[in-house]
């Protein structure tokens, strides 16, 4: 597996209950070299009206495991009206990356479900 240049990550977040982007979602990224390293937080984004982080931090050279942390927990407490609360307040996703590649993971989110998947 070559690490040798950066690989890149990009997210969107799509509210599968309505159809739409879900606008307002926080995420942090985290990265670290080696399945058993210690993550090292590198900042975030919120998705934009288009539900879409575009200015998430690049990975550093070297990486091999990516981790997006999304709090959606405002989110779908603001679009729920607060009845239900949040049964998932936050999702963690943790991905296997390759420098030099392009990495776009969006999460289909819903107040009692999520799903995720490797993008284009």
């Amino acid at each position: 597996m070559s690490t040798e240049s950066t690989a890149s990550v990009s997210t969107h977040v799509l509210d599968t209950s309505v159809g739409r982007p879900a606008a307002g979602v926080a995420v942090h990224l985290s990265t670290r070299t080696g399945p058993a390293g210690a993550w090292t937080a590198l900042g975030g984004s919120t998705t934009d009206a288009d539900g879409r982080c575009k200015d998430l931090p690049a990975p550093p050279a070297g990486t091999t495991h990516v981790r997006l942390d999304f709090r959606t927990e405002e989110y779908l407490l603001t679009r729920q009206g607060g009845a239900d609360g949040a049964f998932f307040p936050e999702v963690t996703v943790a991905f296997a990356v390759v420098g030099g590649e392009h990495f776009h993971v969006p999460l289909l989110l819903n107040p009692f479900g999520y799903s995720v998947y490797r993008g284009s």
